[in-house]
């Protein structure tokens, strides 16, 4: 196709659902063109219509028409590409030869429709093998025997004349050709149906991924919202505190100097009359009139009446004693209250990397159970007939994830209610698979586990034991390939339950699971890898 119209032509020209020429192209209100057929199966099973190409969503199914134009381009091209075919002449036109409709498989021979009329007349010519004239006549005779090839040998998978069923094919399975070609052809139909089944299949998964963004980010901008609209309150509380802090100091100053300005007024009032006694005594002092100095001798002796100034001050501290204790509350409250939200919003920042977990039936032990669709995993009383790989837990009851990842970061999420027991988290490539098994770094494993219903370990070196006030009926794992981080979440509080840091990873990290034993049916729930990108 490409030698005829040039790679640029061929592209614009061809269906980008069954990747033909056109037929009945119709233009989508995005600027894309489909086959009118190709589009509207397409659109049969999925709500809203959306372009198969650029994934455009129409709210309301676009009424479509034949795009004319293109139809002739397309039909054109079509036309020159069948030019391209070799033409097959009559073999038995003396003069000028015509064009042949049909060639004999026994005769060898090519005919024009005037030359074909015995074929279709004789009737031991009737009995001829015709087909559509062909050029290289040689590719459908038996080139052993010269007879036309009739019959498909299944055996060896080829075509064979009726001589070739008499000698090497005697006892293969043969059957005629129109009959192989039909099977044939409905298992290319077959194909078809499951590639175009595929294509929408991915078409699909695409628009939840792209919902799923969709989603986070609106998550997302929700958190942020709720973030700025935090630390705003923030602000404001605190600055209705300094406010109100600053506009009660200012009270307090005025009424301190109010104070002071009394008292000086009384200290200025007692001095006055300190001075007008003192006077009076001065001149007391210099008189003759022994009779006066007698009879005033009894007022002017005494001192007189004042207040004790000893214990009046102004304090020049400003007592901030209360103010500094309720500030620590405050502090204490907004430490809390912020580190509950950032927690939350890491949690939530670590689950914009959820990636598609499945379990690798390769990997598990004999004795585990695995759900079709690869999300669950519980321990089985009977031991399966499974084949023995290098791959296979065994005897440890544990099982590793399909999916692994050596760079970047990824997030998934496991049930664990109604367990006693668990252990999961993330494991290298190269660990021991056969034998005992100690969950620890230096192993290959970052790990948490769950033993008699309610103590919770972080298998570090050494081993954490964690206090949980609730017991998490939903465990996320997050994994920071290049930090060396592994992190642990109660999705349901929203609260961090362990991170094991500073580590360091050469290998594929894969997703470990492990349900534990049943405990007598009370450890029979399986472990659920719970869907994140719907």
């Amino acid at each position: 196709m490409a030698s005829s119209s040039g790679p640029a032509l061929n592209e614009e020209l061809l269906c980008s659902i069954c990747l033909e020429v056109f037929t009945d192209p119709v233009t989508t209100p995005c600027g894309h063109n489909f086959c009118r057929t190709c589009l509207s199966k397409c659109w049969t099973d999925t709500h809203p219509c959306f372009c198969p190409l650029c994934k455009d969503t129409f709210s309301k199914r676009p009424d479509l028409k034949i795009n004319t134009t293109l139809r002739e381009v397309a039909q054109h091209f079509k036309e020159k590409l069948n030019l391209g075919e070799p033409e097959v002449f009559c073999d038995f036109c003396d003069e000028r030869k015509q064009k042949a409709v049909k060639t004999c498989l026994m005769c060898q021979s090519s005919y024009c429709e005037t030359h074909l009329e015995p074929h279709l007349r004789v009737p031991r010519l009737k009995k001829h093998k015709l087909i559509n004239a062909v050029e290289n006549l040689e590719d459908y005779i038996c080139q052993k025997h010269e007879r036309p090839l009739e019959l498909f040998c299944r055996d060896d998978q080829t075509c064979v004349c009726l001589f070739c069923t008499e000698g090497e094919h005697r006892t293969h399975n043969t059957v005629p050709i129109e009959e192989e070609s039909r099977e044939k052809k409905n298992q290319l139909v077959q194909t078809q149906t499951d590639i175009y089944q595929t294509i929408q299949d991915r078409m699909k998964k695409i628009q939840e991924i792209k919902h799923s963004v969709e989603m986070r980010k609106r998550n997302t901008e929700k958190e942020k919202s709720s973030i700025v609209e935090l630390f705003t309150d923030l602000i404001r509380s605190i600055e209705r505190c300094q406010s109100e802090q600053l506009k009660m100091m200012e009270e307090q100053q005025k009424a301190a100097e109010k104070q002071a300005e009394d008292l000086i007024k009384e200290l200025e009032q007692e001095i006055t009359e300190l001075k007008r006694r003192n006077t009076e005594l001065e001149q007391l002092s210099h008189t003759d009139d022994h009779l006066k100095l007698l009879q005033m001798s009894s007022s002017l002796y005494s001192r007189p009446h004042s207040k004790n100034w000893t214990e009046i001050r102004i304090d020049s501290d400003v007592n901030l004693k209360s103010l500094i204790i309720a500030l620590t509350e405050l502090k204490k409250t907004l430490d809390g209250t912020l580190h509950e939200k950032l927690r939350q919003t890491g949690l939530t920042w670590a689950q914009t990397f959820a990636v598609d977990v499945t379990l690798d039936p390769d990997t598990a032990n004999p004795y585990l159970i695995l759900s079709e669709d690869g999300k669950q995993v519980s321990l089985g009383d009977i031991r399966r007939n499974v084949p023995e790989n290098p791959k296979r837990f065994d005897p440890v009851v544990c099982v590793l994830a399909k999916q692994g990842f050596s760079s970047g970061r990824f997030y998934y999420e496991v049930q664990v209610k109604g367990k006693t027991e668990w252990d999961f988290g993330v494991a290298r490539e190269s660990i021991n698979r056969k034998g005992k098994i100690t969950l620890r770094p230096d192993n290959g494993f970052w790990a948490l586990t769950l033993r008699k219903e309610n103590q919770y370990l972080a298998c570090d070196d050494p081993s954490v034991s964690l206090s949980l006030r609730v017991k998490p009926e939903k465990v996320g794992v997050f994994v920071d390939y290049e930090e060396g981080l592994v992190s642990f979440y109660d999705v349901e509080s929203r609260s961090h339950l362990y991170s094991f840091t500073g580590q360091t990873f050469t290998e594929k990290l894969y997703p470990y699971f492990s349900p534990c034993f049943n405990d007598e049916g009370e450890n029979s729930n399986p472990l659920i890898i719970s869907p994140l990108l719907d």
